[in-house]
């Protein structure tokens, strides 16, 4: 028995390494000091006869053994947590929960929401991937994924969030060297930022469906960056009304065409778990859930 428990030891403390990058941030997470986690793990490489964890003063690396070693045992570790959290309450979760969300969402939204998030489970440890681009999550390795738009995969599970309304913004020193247009018409005439994606710069679409490919000499596959170069005076930017309330209420940005109304964008939150989700995806997804209710600007669904 004493040997079974150690080897569990071991490989708890080869995956919290693995994840953290760090003996120290492991063994805080398993409630030991470094230098234990430290040899939990060298015990586990003695006892497989192959080095797992490349160490140096500066960095821990993974070997191609260790690599593929993790791939099988990580889930295996996680399905074991899984089934003790399903037991207690909810604000007794804890592990690893990767997200990965757009650079709108990501950047603007999650790096305010994530105190709180951390104050309710002080167990979880959370890391957030910023994407903007698909994610294959089972692939990758990520638990959720927010997503903007369409869904192309009907094999994940989706749970609606919000709806967020685009809308067109510039610097009110790029309008009044520019003008203010009057008509979609007018914006041929100005320097539009796009955002491009590997099939070409997305349309700008508005609600009675008059669509037109802008031209610009700027465009980018993120959000955040399209966001700064209209702060900056460079252009007219689509972005996310969320993701542009603070500087439109400042006075940074100012609403172009504001008249004329785009159509919402749905928000989702996806996984690949089908009915048996991990208690740390669940609760996470209701937690945001209820930010996004409370936000300011984004319509949720009924």
């Amino acid at each position: 028995m004493t040997a079974i428990l150690e080897k569990t030891a071991g490989l708890m403390a080869f995956v919290r390494t693995v994840e953290t990058s760090s003996f120290s941030e492991a063994g805080r997470l398993l409630g030991a000091s470094p230098s234990a986690v430290s040899k939990s793990v060298a015990r586990l490489e003695q006892r497989l006869g192959v080095k797992l964890i490349q160490r140096s003063t500066r960095a821990l690396s993974l070997t191609a053994e260790g690599a593929a070693y993790f791939e099988r045992i990580a889930p295996l570790l996680q399905g074991i947590e899984d089934a003790e959290q399903a037991l207690h309450a909810t604000d007794d979760v804890g592990g690893l929960l990767r997200i990965t969300a757009p650079s709108d969402l990501g950047r603007m939204l999650f790096s305010g929401w994530m105190k709180s998030f951390a104050l309710k489970y002080p167990n979880l440890k959370l890391e957030l991937g910023i994407a903007d681009r698909y994610v294959d999550l089972i692939r990758e390795g990520y638990d959720v994924a927010v997503r903007i738009g369409t869904l192309q995969d009907n094999r994940l599970i989706a749970r609606e969030l919000a709806e967020l309304h685009t809308i067109l913004v510039a610097s009110p020193d790029y309008l009044k060297k520019r003008g203010f247009p009057e008509h979609i018409s007018d914006l041929r005439k100005h320097a539009c930022l796009r955002y491009i994606a590997s099939s070409g710069p997305y349309p700008w679409i508005w609600a009675d469906g008059t669509t037109i490919v802008p031209d610009g000499f700027f465009d980018t596959n993120d959000g955040t960056v399209l966001r700064f170069a209209a702060l900056q005076g460079t252009g007219i930017a689509q972005l996310s009304e969320v993701a542009v309330a603070e500087d439109i209420a400042s006075g940074a940005l100012n609403i172009v065409l504001p008249k004329l109304l785009m159509p919402g964008l749905k928000v989702h939150a996806v996984h690949a778990y089908g009915r048996q989700v991990p208690i740390r995806v669940r609760v996470f997804i209701e937690f945001l859930q209820q930010q996004f209710s409370a936000h300011s600007g984004v319509e949720i669904s009924k």
